[in-house]
């Protein structure tokens, strides 16, 4: 079905996108509709396990596992946004989105992704001053403080999703109808624009720069403070343990800043169809599943507290 079209100014212009999506592999329709789901599922489960950890397990309630609690609830939103439309995409032969579907729709997975990466740089901060300043912690991440800084990491990311938003649908569409993505990301949808002018683009580009590459840096600082304060520890259990508080943290900065450098720190992103929907099936799939499953197995606090929680569950059945 061809999306609706209106004359305006001798230009037919666009109401409504069809998301490519993975039209162009049929046969593997529902194999994929099965993976995704599953893995969804899994990722859902897992950060939902998570946040009622930390909220009915005292032991949690410090800043370190209150901010793994929001960013559970941040990947939790982060998937509501594009996999359960790409999995009824999958299964419907129409794929078509309304203008202002989609604008929500991108809106959304850039605030909630801008978040993200502010929110990582909070937490690497929380894990310097926790190593580097253990005497004085409780002081500095005092619950005000914590909640002022969560708010800033929200507000924050959302304000840049709502600029880079507004400087896309600025402008009406004209140049097709067909997203060439499972969702309305910067670069498909950008090629549509009828005044796709490289100051746009190279705007986009630079703050996407921006707001990856001064997480990025910020989050560098703190371990590079973190490594000099924990090579002077005279106990090699203490270097262990400390070490190990930020491991899971690591590894998820390094899939998802990995992730975002490939799609939206390139000039010419959206260039390679096919190559940005295999990434951004890694990123919106895969690293929300990472989460769950880096902090709950690698984390022993959180082992310890699942099991508790669990057997208090189990003894009260009884």
């Amino acid at each position: 079905m061809a999306p609706e079209k209106l004359w305006g100014n001798g230009t037919w212009l666009v109401t409504e996108f069809v998301l490519v999506g993975f039209s162009n592999l049929p046969h593997l329709r529902t194999t994929l509709f099965t993976l995704f789901l599953l893995t969804y599922l899994v990722t859902l489960s897992g950060n939902v396990t998570i946040i009622t950890i930390i909220h009915v397990d005292r032991t949690l309630h410090t800043p370190m596992y209150r901010f793994l609690a929001v960013l559970s609830l941040s990947e939790t939103c982060y998937t509501l946004v594009t996999i359960p439309s790409m999995l009824a995409h999958l299964l419907m032969e129409s794929q078509a989105i309304s203008i202002p579907a989609c604008r929500a729709q991108m809106f959304f997975f850039l605030g909630l992704g801008c978040s993200h990466c502010f929110l990582l740089t909070l937490m690497g901060y929380d894990r310097y001053v926790a190593i580097c300043h253990p005497l004085r912690y409780s002081m500095i991440m005092r619950p005000t403080v914590c909640l002022c800084l969560g708010a800033l990491v929200f507000c924050s990311g959302f304000s840049v999703a709502s600029i880079e938003t507004c400087m896309i649908f600025s402008s009406p569409f004209c140049r097709g109808a067909r997203v060439e993505h499972f969702f309305c990301d910067i670069a498909p949808v950008l090629k549509l624009s009828c005044t796709q002018g490289a100051r746009k683009a190279l705007g986009i580009f630079f703050l996407s720069v921006l707001v990856v590459l001064v997480s990025f840096l910020l989050i560098l600082l703190s371990y590079t403070f973190i490594v000099a304060t924990i090579v002077k520890m005279p106990s090699a259990t203490g270097r262990h343990k400390a070490f190990s508080t930020c491991a899971a943290h690591l590894t998820v900065v390094i899939v998802h800043f990995g992730c975002a450098a490939i799609i939206y720190l390139r000039p010419d992103s959206g260039a390679n169809p096919e190559q940005d929907r295999l990434v951004a099936v890694f990123y919106t799939v895969v690293t929300p599943l990472l989460n769950p499953v880096v902090y709950t197995l690698r984390n022993k606090e959180v082992r310890v507290a699942l099991r508790r929680t669990l057997a208090r569950g189990c003894g009260a059945l009884q």
